[in-house]
């Protein structure tokens, strides 16, 4: 009986020169997102755009992420980077509260909250695996990647959601990481942000919030705009202020062919599911990890340690992976096949450790 694994037929909807292991940099766009973004500035040129047809795109992006992350689009606002979003967050923390945080986090997460230092709001690093334990009494918030995007570990969510729950803490999470790979059940935190350009597979400049709902009357929409309005079209002039209802009080005007892309984008991801991508990945990099005799995590983003011929041979093959935190990080998302990692693999042997 046949037991290998099919093949993976979604490889083929991406079109990058080399092997492309950095989507925890930037994700690349499959050819449905391509071709949206082709058409779009193809009309953009022709002077056939208007400002109202993009509300379509915005609206399904919407939808797409809140299935993507198990919550009601009514919980989703949206914007464009992380760190304004998580900025709203930041604001509602009360003067003089400690917010917990993983040591080395990405800063989109971290910065916000330091830049309260002056009313009191005091962050607490702690290495990721102790993050749990520091929570206290003194806690209102727990901030976190995740999956952190140094090395691509995973916290223990269950573990900070037990002391959170505790000590009486709410929990943000940066999806950026880990939403379009990974199961990520939103519902159970307060506050997700995400950024949409790396697994995702988005153009820059598109990002989502998730709040809760009793806790939207706490934030304040310092950007608020008529794209925040109840009914967006009719909230371009004038006073009184007349906020949506819903987490759509804290939309900001949206960079319209990027919210194209996002679209179709999340949309190509959603036809694959989040359970295909999941099991993808982590066969991807026991595959890779097994030619190059490295014990495998079940993490999508690796963290490698390559002397100077493993450097030489990602540069001969045009390998595109990154350097964070003085150490190799490769990637493995849906456009890599367990063929093209374990060929990598077997050459990086006896050249990379981690």
């Amino acid at each position: 009986m046949d037991r290998r694994t099919p093949p993976w037929p979604w490889s083929s909807s991406f079109v990058a020169e080399g092997l492309y292991l950095n989507t925890a940099s930037c994700g690349l766009p499959p050819r449905p997102t391509v071709d949206a973004l082709a058409v779009i500035h193809r009309d953009w040129a022709a002077g056939r755009v208007a400002a109202a047809q993009f509300d379509e795109d915005v609206t399904a992006a919407r939808a797409s992420y809140a299935r993507l992350v198990g919550v009601d689009p009514t919980w989703v606002a949206v914007g464009h980077q992380v760190s304004p979003l998580v900025g709203l967050v930041a604001g509602a923390v009360p003067d003089g509260a400690e917010v917990v945080v993983a040591a080395g986090d990405f800063t989109s997460v971290t910065f916000p909250f330091a830049a309260h230092a002056h009313r009191g709001v005091r962050v607490v690093e702690a290495p990721l695996a102790r993050v749990a334990e520091t929570v206290g009494a003194d806690t209102a918030l727990v901030a976190l990647s995740l999956v952190q995007s140094a090395d691509g570990a995973v916290a223990d969510l269950d573990a900070v959601l037990d002391a959170a729950d505790r000590h009486g803490a709410e929990v943000l999470l940066d999806l950026t990481q880990a939403a379009g790979w990974l199961h990520v059940d939103a519902g159970r935190v307060a506050y997700t942000v995400c950024g949409a350009y790396k697994w995702l597979l988005s153009p820059r400049g598109t990002a989502f919030l998730s709040v809760r709902p009793d806790l939207l009357p706490g934030l304040v929409p310092t950007a608020a705009g008529w794209y925040a309005g109840e009914t967006i079209w009719d909230s371009i002039y004038g006073l009184p202020l007349r906020l949506a209802g819903d987490a759509r009080r804290l939309d900001t005007s949206p960079a319209w062919f990027s919210w194209v892309g996002t679209r179709a984008s999340l949309g190509f991801l959603e036809e694959i599911g989040v359970a295909a991508l999941h099991e993808h990945a982590v066969r991807v990099e026991r595959a890779f990890c097994a030619a190059a005799d490295l014990v495998p995590l079940g993490q999508a983003i690796r963290a490698l340690d390559v002397d100077a011929v493993g450097t030489a041979v990602l540069a001969e093959r045009g390998v595109s992976a990154a350097t964070r935190a003085g150490r190799l990080r490769v990637s493995f998302h849906v456009s890599t096949d367990e063929d093209e990692a374990a060929d990598l693999g077997r050459a990086l042997r006896g050249h990379v450790t981690g």
